[in-house]
């Protein structure tokens, strides 16, 4: 009975890392046009700067199960998630490109170890309490990405953007500060297979678990577009003003939100596979939307359209990741993860460079297609309906 408490206590906690971590990506978006005027740059350069963001991100995540293994995930999950309070304020106020490229590359850095920790963290919780709690604990960092976005955009426009990374700031320390002490005190943070190679490898030579980490990075590339780009194509486009702007990823992440508070009771009704599914050609019909759309409110529309087709995506290749038959937990998750998010990291600078030279229609419509193909091999993520089939006796006990 202790455990069962101690776990739905973890359930809160772990869904309010999910929340700060996606507020401060939601009030990073609206700062992103910001950074060009400031810096006197172009979308090319600012393309490289996002790169450099998704580098320290990526090369976190790559280290981040070495870390849980070592310590724990309750330890790396709150450390990483103390150290992501300051990253936005450090950013806004870098004084001048240099220390903007270095700021970017921690930011990354904190966003992509916290990422990992909490995903790995909602695996183990997932195992105690049987049952699916993955696509709901995404929808908290959507449901954060959508008060950071719209909330976020709104106190730029009136108060100006020094104030908005310093208020955010504010929010996040009081959201993990009031979660650290719930998470899940188990010093392993992931079952460990039986027929698992001794000791966590960076790069296990293990095709399944490469194969989850580019489906998750075709279904996050396009979310890595509307994050990045949506709000500049908006206004280069399409002629909206700052406010509306920043409404392009705020309501495609409130509709991911929206989406992922009913994936796990939709999952535990039609499985894995047919959620992945239905949800890679919804995406991809409402990316096309985006792309044709010839009024800032349709594109806006068709971008929340396509953050109901994502919200269930990445949630699931996650999960099927941590309940990898043949490797640890942590290992999958971070691999899968640092794949993955390349594509919302690192790909928007490539999407920057073409959307400069070819436009922003094109590029939106060409990525469609690539969560048509996760649609087409939705059945590889089969094994995110292992963790509500596990008995309770595979439960650690903390």
């Amino acid at each position: 009975m202790r455990t069962d408490r101690q776990a739905a206590r973890a359930r809160w906690a772990v869904a309010a890392m999910f929340l700060a971590n996606g507020f401060v990506m939601g009030a990073w978006a609206p700062q992103i046009p910001l950074l060009m005027p400031r810096h006197n740059v172009t979308e090319s350069v600012l393309g490289l700067l996002i790169l450099v963001l998704g580098l320290g991100a990526v090369t976190a995540m790559l280290f981040a199960g070495r870390l849980i293994a070592r310590f724990g995930g309750r330890l790396v999950l709150s450390v990483f998630s103390l150290a992501l309070i300051p990253v936005l304020p450090m950013v806004v106020f870098s004084p001048n490109l240099w220390l903007l490229a270095a700021f970017m590359a921690i930011f990354g850095a904190m966003v992509g170890c916290m990422d990992v920790a909490m995903n790995a963290q909602a695996v183990e919780i997932e195992r105690r309490v049987n049952r699916a709690i993955m696509s709901s604990s995404h929808g908290f960092w959507s449901l954060g990405g959508f008060f950071g976005g719209s909330a976020g955009a709104w106190v730029i426009a009136h108060r100006g953007s020094e104030e908005q990374s310093l208020l955010t700031a504010a929010v996040v320390a009081v959201i993990v500060f009031g979660a650290m002490p719930f998470l899940l005190p188990s010093d392993r943070a992931a079952r460990i297979p039986a027929n698992a190679p001794k000791g966590p490898r960076l790069f296990p030579k293990d095709v399944h678990v490469w194969l989850l980490g580019f489906l998750a990075l075709f279904a996050m590339v396009p979310e890595g577009a509307v994050l990045d780009w949506a709000a500049i194509y908006l206004q280069k486009e399409l002629g909206s003003d700052v406010f509306v702007s920043g409404l392009g990823f705020a309501f495609f992440a409130g509709a991911m939100a929206v989406m992922r508070f009913a994936g796990d009771g939709v999952r535990n009704r039609f499985g894995a596979v047919r959620t992945l599914r239905v949800s890679g050609l919804l995406g991809a019909a409402g990316m096309m939307g985006g792309a044709l759309a010839p009024w800032d409110w349709l594109a806006i529309a068709s971008f929340a359209v396509t953050g109901l087709g994502i919200a269930n995506m990445v949630p699931i290749l996650f999960s099927a990741a941590g309940n990898h038959p043949r490797l640890p937990s942590a290992s999958a998750i971070s691999i899968v993860t640092m794949v993955g998010y390349c594509g919302i990291l690192v790909a928007p600078s490539t999407i920057g460079f073409l959307a400069e030279h070819a436009g922003f229609r094109p590029t939106y419509a060409g990525l469609s297609v690539l969560l048509v193909i996760v649609a087409l091999l939705a059945a590889r993520a089969a094994d995110a309906d292992g963790a509500r089939r596990l008995p309770p006796a595979e439960a650690r006990p903390a």
